[in-house]
């Protein structure tokens, strides 16, 4: 999920980095490039196609949310073909809440690493006999930044329950928003993610001051 607007803050009250902000400033962008142009070349604004694929995945995770607490979805903000999509993703959200026999503890959970200085908020705390990370997407695909993502939310949730850490796994779970598919991976250990990811977070602050340099 992206950073809420409010940001993250540490324990002395400072504003720091969120984790989506951390993992986006070091992200490959060919593919990026790649898909903006081809959109150009069909006709179509890739900034309207970012967004309304935004919008979708927004009202999605927010049916999803709304399912988890027994809350009322409002649909009021959302156009009727964003709603439409969101729909179909939702519905594979349920079909997969139906059959994974997973107890989602807590949705929506923010947190900060006052060891690495960072927040995030990953979309569900898992349980099935073992406490695990749980992620959703909408995206149109899976991609590995992702796993840096879920091993980010690790460090934060295992830093601040260390008599409840997360001894389950990884799951990522992607609901299409076309068909209404999805897919579940599962990782047991993201050790080496965790490691990249730690890296990224120190050349975050390097790269500031680089480019302070340079104004």
């Amino acid at each position: 999920m992206p950073t809420p607007p409010q940001g993250y803050f540490n324990a002395a009250g400072e504003r720091i980095p969120g984790t989506t902000t951390i993992i986006g400033r070091f992200k490959e962008s060919g593919a990026l490039v790649h898909w903006a142009w081809k959109l150009g070349m069909e006709g179509k604004d890739y900034r309207e196609v970012r967004d309304r694929a935004a919008d979708a995945g927004t009202a999605a995770h927010a049916m999803m949310e709304a399912h988890i607490r027994k809350q009322q979805f409002d649909p009021a903000p959302f156009q009727p073909d964003i709603l439409a999509k969101a729909r179909k993703a939702f519905g594979a959200f349920r079909e997969w809440a139906a059959d994974s026999q997973f107890e989602i503890t807590d949705t929506e959970v923010r947190g900060v690493s006052e060891k690495y200085q960072f927040g995030g908020t990953q979309d569900a705390c898992l349980i099935r006999g073992k406490r695990a990370v749980g992620d959703w997407k909408t995206s149109n695909a899976v991609y590995s930044d992702y796993l840096l993502q879920l091993a980010a939310y690790g460090i934060i949730w295992d830093e601040n329950h260390p008599d409840d850490k997360v001894t389950g796994g990884y799951h990522l779970i992607r609901f299409d928003k076309e068909y209404g598919d999805f897919a579940h991976f599962y990782f047991g250990s993201l050790t080496d993610a965790k490691r990249m990811f730690i890296h990224l977070r120190a050349a975050y602050d390097l790269d500031k001051k680089l480019r302070a340099r340079v104004r």
